[in-house]
């Protein structure tokens, strides 16, 4: 890993854990030594990052001169902690891990003021129970998805008949209590919604569907309206 990289690594480290970050934990984190934790913290302070701290202490980052400041109304700020919240409550482990990234990185931009409010914030989001976890890798299925690339992998249905789909994945939804794929299906020639848990074995092919994820996404949410009645 280079310089550069470590040192932003390590700013990203000190956003997201919890105040202050002991030298250890920080080396433990990063596979470097307490040596270099100190040096790269000298180096970012005289970058203009403000991280209050010292050795034995623990560290704390007060203000981020990479990233300058926002604002938000509080109404929006109370929107931004829920929704993050929300994502971090129901999200596969990689988007529930990528939320609490985000609120660290909000959190380090807002003036000490919001900064405080978006810590303290009213609004919430609590699962008592967790969506089951997605059988296969969600980060593949979401880039395949963005990518417009066709994909196959195999299907348990609710009576547990097994089939191997070829689909064009649309979108992700989280419905009811999982989260399930909206995709073309290819053995159906029609549209369907695949629960991510029921799936095994994702294959992403060198087939491409583009341009047309946002018309056929539009035709599926149409059908599932209609099929709702709503």
């Amino acid at each position: 890993m280079s310089r550069t990289a470590r040192l932003f690594q390590l700013m990203q480290t000190l956003r997201s854990m919890p105040p202050p970050a002991t030298a250890e934990t920080l080396a433990r984190e990063m596979d470097v030594s307490e040596r270099t934790i100190y040096r790269d913290i000298d180096t970012l302070r005289s970058l203009g990052a403000v991280i209050d701290g010292a050795a034995g202490f623990g560290f704390t980052v007060i203000e981020d001169a990479t990233l300058p400041p926002l604002g938000f109304a509080a109404d929006e700020i109370e929107a931004l902690v829920l929704g993050l919240r929300e994502v971090m409550a129901v999200g596969d482990p990689a988007l529930a891990d990528a939320a609490q990234s985000a609120l660290s990185k909000l959190r380090a931009r807002l003036p000490p003021s919001q900064s405080h409010r978006l810590e303290h914030a009213v609004l919430s989001a609590k699962r008592f129970e967790r969506p089951p976890p997605p059988g296969i890798d969600a980060q593949t299925l979401r880039r395949a998805t963005w990518e417009e690339r066709t994909i196959r992998f195999d299907y348990c249905d609710f009576h547990e008949t097994r089939t191997q789909r070829s689909v064009d994945p649309l979108s992700i939804v989280y419905l009811q209590s999982s989260h399930c794929l909206l995709a073309w299906c290819h053995l159906r020639a029609d549209f369907r919604a695949f629960r991510l848990d029921r799936m095994r074995n994702l294959e992403v092919t060198d087939a491409s569907f583009r341009p047309n994820r946002i018309a056929l996404l539009r035709d599926a949410i149409r059908k599932l309206r209609a099929e709702s009645g709503s």
